[in-house]
């Protein structure tokens, strides 16, 4: 395992990230640091970067630099791009960096920054036609593509600080965002290509105020799930918040629950940047990305060939990393999810669920045995927590909180109200069936493969008057197995009113 330091040296923060590197291809995140530095305020007067906002950079990569040493990071990658690249004295500042802090940094250029930002998106979602709005502190980045390739980019050279900064003066806040929303619109209709987004397209929101976004709308709505990534939000929602916080000031702004103080400033412009996109595009709703430019160098240094083609099955990706990280027995999780796939698809005439929730079974089926990594005693209870807190890439919020309820009652039924009621928003009372039944194939399948062997290779069902027969095809003594399973028969009863054999 080989752990990296990632900088990104924006226009309105700095972050570090430190990741490992597994040698199989996968990686996680183990620590990050966030400065503001606001490198890019005040460059629109002259187009050089300020001496307080290099000293304070210097000081903040300085500090960056001892967490990598301390953390035993064996690589750093420093990378700039908006404010850096337009700067004109972009060489002696690298060259300072260089000096004080033995850092090189690479500075991006608008191709290989957007590139970057998809590829995290890309890698990290199942979205298959995407339109990627990045908001930056220096510059704004749009990303069309479409079937996993890059149709079209664009590069906009105004950003939420350097926004700010233009229209600092010019009337009431309010007045401010309206000018900034006049001001975008004539920029998005230089951009030919605009034009020919087609309507399927999913429009999706990278970067801080995103994120920011997110959190005071959780906030606001009490949502249960704090995951960022793959957050759906209404344009109806969005526009509600951005008309409570453009007539504010920026002290009553920095009240603002969910709201970064550190970002009170800018937001305004950052959201006025975000309605005038929705407007232009007519957009219903947005998805947030919480990937971008960094997760997109993660996975190149992780996984070289994404710098070629994006990973083909993000979703199977994605949990065979956490498969990994949370310790679990990777052949029997493996062996688990091809038998719940063989009971989900033979016993369709059962359970009469659609395909998408074959894809909730996949993600309990792998990660249902995780919670082994706190306590063995009530794991299943570990599993479900573990599972909400893991940011699942190609799942979805409900699909990751279904898998997550799958996960905690297979082994029997113990699904407090409480519980469930905490996600409502997500959940319906319907889908305790939906849970139910899944719980109740994975049981079996987990069963199956008690000691771990794969000694029931695969299973053969008949539904034949009351009863499931349930033929299974062993290379060995399975009696364990079949023992096992035949516990289920209880509850398998109780689920599809049939009773179970199984030889």
């Amino acid at each position: 395992m080989e752990k990296i330091g990632i900088i990104d040296l924006g226009s309105n923060s700095a972050r570090l990230v430190i990741v490992n590197l597994f040698a199989d291809g996968y990686f996680m995140v183990e620590d990050e640091l966030k400065e503001s530095v606001r490198l890019g305020q005040d460059m629109d007067r002259d187009g050089f970067l300020k001496p307080q906002r290099v000293t304070e950079t210097i000081k903040t990569l300085k500090m960056f630099k001892r967490l990598c040493e301390s953390s035993q990071v064996s690589r750093i990658i420093p990378v700039a791009t908006a404010a850096v690249r337009r700067a004109k004295n972009q060489r002696s500042f690298l060259d300072e960096i260089q000096a004080t802090c033995g850092l090189k940094v690479r500075v991006l250029s608008e191709e290989e920054e957007a590139t970057l930002v998809y590829r995290g998106v890309i890698n990290s979602m199942d979205v298959p036609k995407g339109i990627i709005l990045e908001i930056g502190g220096g510059s704004t980045k749009i990303v069309y593509y479409n079937r996993r390739n890059i149709l079209h980019y664009a590069t906009l050279a105004f950003g939420a600080v350097t926004l700010t900064d233009l229209f600092a003066g010019d009337g009431t806040p309010e007045e401010q965002t309206a000018k900034v929303e006049e001001f975008f619109t004539e920029q998005f209709k230089k951009i030919e290509w605009l034009s020919e987004v087609e309507p399927d397209t999913q429009m999706i929101g990278v970067g801080g105020s995103f994120r920011n976004l997110y959190k005071i709308n959780r906030l606001m709505r009490k949502y249960p799930l704090n995951i960022v990534h793959n957050y759906v939000f209404a344009a109806e929602d969005f526009r509600s918040i951005y008309e409570a916080v453009r007539v504010l000031d920026v002290e009553k702004r920095k009240r603002i629950r969910g709201l970064s103080p550190n970002r009170a400033d800018i937001m305004p412009a950052a959201l006025a940047i975000v309605k005038s996109f929705l407007d232009y595009l007519h957009m219903e709703s947005f998805v947030i990305s919480g990937c971008g430019l960094r997760e997109g160098i993660m996975f190149n240094q992780a996984v070289p060939m994404t710098e070629d083609r994006p990973i083909a099955d993000v979703l199977s990706y994605s949990l065979a990393t956490f498969v990994k990280y949370y310790g679990c027995d990777e052949k029997h999780a493996e062996h688990v999810v091809h038998l719940s796939v063989q009971l989900f698809k033979q016993l369709r005439v059962l359970h009469k669920f659609p395909r998408i929730y074959l894809k909730v079974l996949r993600i309990a089926a792998s990660l249902h045995g995780c919670g082994h990594r706190i306590r063995f005693y009530n794991c299943q209870s570990h599993s479900r927590y573990m599972i909400l807190n893991s940011a699942i890439y190609g799942a979805t919020h409900r699909e990751i909180v279904l898998a997550a309820f799958v996960a905690g009652c297979y082994k029997k039924e113990n699904i407090l109200p409480a519980d469930w009621a905490r996600y409502r928003d997500i959940l319906s009372d319907e889908d305790m069936e939906i849970v139910r039944k899944l719980g109740v194939l994975l049981r079996i399948a987990e069963s199956l493969d008690r000691s771990g062997q794969g000694v029931v290779a695969g299973v053969n069902c008949d539904v034949l008057g009351d009863s499931v027969i349930m033929k299974t095809e062993v290379t060995g003594d399975a009696v364990l197995e079949i023992n096992q399973a035949m516990k289920a028969n209880g509850e398998f009863k109780r689920t599809f009113r049939k009773n179970l054999e199984i030889l």
